[in-house]
């Protein structure tokens, strides 16, 4: 299992995506995968986040409709915050191969963000995505840290095909 995480435009679903098809794995987005389950697009379009214990429900059964499909899991997006992290540690301890931070400057995000031009990407719920992922990222990656989950910084700008080669790069290393 690899964790994939970044700020909303980062590029997350797009290297997740080239890294599933890569390595014959299943991509996971906790936002796809809510839109997909449905009635959370209120919450989304004003950039609520939906409550932890729905969201991790949602996601769980998702690995595990993976795993016993014999695939392992690429998850984007999840956990979202240290409640969650904790949960997962504790659910599939020892599963979890490497998480990945995409850093990408914040005026290239709003950049990304712009062009792809979601419902839910509102400025108002772009910038209220933006202050929570920020202030988790560094629990969860501290979190997983010291569960001897290794953690990687790529640098998220480049041509999709330059971040998808550092990306596997650090999934290979």
């Amino acid at each position: 299992m690899i964790l994939l995480f970044g700020l909303a435009g980062s590029g997350k679903s797009t290297q997740g995506q080239i890294l599933a098809e890569r390595d014959n794995m299943v991509w996971l987005s906790a936002g796809q995968v809510l839109r997909e389950h449905g009635g959370f697009e209120k919450q989304m379009t004003k950039g609520e986040l939906v409550d932890d214990d729905t969201v991790i429900d949602l996601m769980l059964k998702e690995v595990e409709k993976a795993k016993a499909e014999g695939k392992d899991v690429i998850l984007d997006g999840f956990p979202r915050d240290i409640y969650q992290a904790e949960k997962l540690v504790k659910k599939l301890k020892g599963e979890i191969k490497k998480a990945i931070y995409l850093e990408v400057p914040r005026a290239e995000l709003v950049k990304r963000i712009n062009l792809r031009g979601r419902a839910d990407d509102t400025p108002e719920a772009v910038e209220k995505r933006f202050l929570i992922v920020e202030q988790n990222i560094c629990s969860i990656l501290s979190l997983l840290e010291s569960k001897n989950v290794p953690v990687s910084r790529v640098d998220g700008v480049g041509t999709i095909e330059e971040v998808a080669e550092r990306v596997a790069s650090e999934v290979e290393s």
